[in-house]
């Protein structure tokens, strides 16, 4: 009995030992980039089998109030964004309502070489449609509320930049058109479409299409750094739209990432398609899916995306063999969670959890 007794102690001290050591070294990680005490802040997730092995705020959430940063702060995620607008598409798909493969002059009979760019092209980045975020003129349009058509309506006869499937290119236009696609083919704004079929049924209550008018619960504020810290510039969320105008919590990204592994908005079929590694006319490999990069770290396969967004940016981390899931969301644009979250999703695969 004693010999097992010390047994579980030893077993148990090793445990709490490994514990304190992840802890020690995310924590180093993150404040290699997050210095600043009493600046703008970020908050960090790891969970393993959907379950938080790490949850910390640092910095603030509002330097003009001297509000300090807390796990549930809610921040603008950017292009993030993109996931939820990829897995609508497919979830439409399953419903029957459309077709990966349809091209879009079928939703949008007047959209340039429309006939030739498919739904697919948009999801992967492969269209050739000028991104309306690198045109010029960008700064006209920013703080105007624009409807979809009017958006789509901006960039849509701008030249190509390459045929449809010739190249990967990141593209917004893309994904702003898909929000388009969404909202004609369910008959719903994209805002609700997304707020009914996922948000809600999900229990994201945390999560929500952005505003800076209405009052949501412990927003975390967005700053650029340009010297000296200032409020971030403010930008229509109308503009980023299905692109990149979504706002969340890490708590409630980890519901979406469970409910992915679960089977509960697609199906397995579905998430092949969405997680197939696809290729440009030629056959080189792109390294990317539907609304998420797939990459590896240190050979091992991963699942990534991040979000850059006046005043924010995010970045997620899903690594499928271990389903451990890393994610970091930064209140100031200056600051990027990208690497941090690299570097922490490769600590917890070194581990051996």
């Amino acid at each position: 009995m004693r010999f097992v007794l010390t047994f579980l102690i030893v077993v148990f001290s090793q445990q709490v030992t490994c514990s304190q050591t992840l802890e020690t070294q995310i924590d180093s990680v993150i404040t290699t980039v997050f210095k600043d005490k009493n600046g703008p802040g970020s908050v960090f997730l790891v969970a393993k089998d959907g379950n938080p092995l790490y949850r910390k705020a640092f910095g603030m959430a509002n330097l003009e109030l001297n509000v300090p940063m807390i796990p549930n702060n809610v921040f603008q995620i950017g292009s993030m964004t993109k996931q939820f607008t990829a897995v609508a598409i497919m979830m439409l798909e399953e419903q029957g309502e459309l077709s990966v493969s349809d091209v879009i002059s079928k939703y949008i009979p007047d959209y340039p070489n429309g006939s030739n760019i498919s739904i697919h092209h948009l999801l992967t980045h492969t269209s050739g449609i000028k991104d309306f975020t690198k045109m010029k003129s960008i700064m006209t349009i920013a703080k105007k509320d624009f409807t979809p058509k009017e958006l789509v309506d901006f960039f849509k006869d701008e030249p190509v930049t390459f045929e449809p499937g010739e190249q990967f290119s990141y593209n917004n236009s893309g994904y702003v058109v898909l929000g388009y696609i969404i909202e004609l083919v369910s008959g719903n704004t994209y805002e609700d479409f997304i707020e009914t079929n996922i948000f809600k049924k999900l229990g994201m209550a945390d999560s929500r299409y952005a505003s800076d008018r209405n009052i949501v619960k412990h927003r975390a504020y967005g700053y650029h750094n340009r010297g000296t810290f200032s409020n971030k510039m403010y930008v229509s969320l109308s503009i980023p739209y299905a692109s990149g105008s979504l706002m969340s919590t890490v708590d409630d990204m980890l519901k979406w990432q469970m409910a992915i592994n679960d089977d509960l908005l697609i199906n397995e079929k579905t998430k092949e398609k969405v997680f197939a590694n696809y290729t440009v006319n030629n056959g080189e490999s792109i390294d990317y899916g539907y609304g998420w990069h797939l990459k590896d770290i240190n050979g091992v396969p991963t699942r990534e995306h991040g979000g850059s967004i006046f005043g924010f940016k995010s970045m997620g981390v899903y690594v499928p063999s271990i389903d451990i899931y890393v994610i970091g969301f930064s209140n100031c644009d200056c600051n990027s969670p990208t690497k941090a979250t690299r570097d922490i999703a490769s600590i917890v695969i070194n581990a051996n959890l």
